[in-house]
């Protein structure tokens, strides 16, 4: 690739998953850390580059990319070597888009009722969003019930092949502790981040995702 890659993240976002492809990619890249607190993302210079105003947001030498799902596959298909999806098997490279999109539409979403309940209720219906947030403990363990007993095929999620969707279930599984959920819930998701915090790619990148 012509130019150096760079990724504008925060820190305990969706971000953390694309971050981690980078690293795992061998690509050269730098990463920009944007201040949420300080509505960094709502700045003019970087809605210039992503007008969503969120992350993550990956600037390459033919444009910018945003959302997980477009990142992780860019960067797997850019840098094949680092092996970081099944390029050569169409039906294993659907699963991994399969199981990135439930990641993103329906696990991510369920998270985003506890915080961000303003996005589908007037922010002064008190009640609405209190009912949403109470209601995240449930969905989340309902969702990963379904990623342990159906989706996760071990040690990684396809089964002997690492790929994206280690990065991006690690990622949200981050998220569960905060949501009111025991990951020990789920004996082989609580394995598989262990497993992955025990790798120096993962350690490097969540120290610069710190608060």
């Amino acid at each position: 690739m012509a130019t150096t890659l760079n990724l504008y993240y925060a820190p305990g976002t969706c971000a953390l998953a694309s971050h981690l492809a980078l690293e795992y990619s061998g690509a050269p890249y730098q990463a920009t850390r944007l201040d949420f607190k300080q509505q960094q993302q709502r700045s003019p210079e970087f809605l210039r580059l992503n007008p969503k105003g969120r992350v993550p947001a990956l600037v390459t030498d033919r444009g910018v990319l945003t959302e997980n799902i477009a990142i992780l596959q860019f960067i797997a298909q850019s840098f094949p070597q680092a092996n970081l999806a099944p390029l050569d098997d169409v039906f294993l490279l659907a699963k991994v888009n399969e199981f990135n999109s439930y990641m993103s539409s329906t696990v991510h979403v369920n998270h985003a009722h506890k915080g961000r309940g303003y996005r589908w209720v007037e922010a002064d219906d008190t009640a609405s969003l209190q009912a949403m947030q109470k209601k995240v403990p449930q969905t989340m363990a309902e969702s990963f019930t379904l990623i342990e007993e159906q989706m996760f095929k071990g040690p990684w999620v396809l089964g002997e092949r690492f790929s994206t969707s280690d990065m991006y279930l690690y990622t949200i599984a981050r998220w569960l502790e905060g949501d009111g959920v025991d990951v020990k819930r789920f004996p082989k998701v609580a394995d598989h981040m262990r497993r992955m915090e025990a790798q120096p790619q993962v350690q490097k990148v969540v120290a610069s995702h710190q608060p």
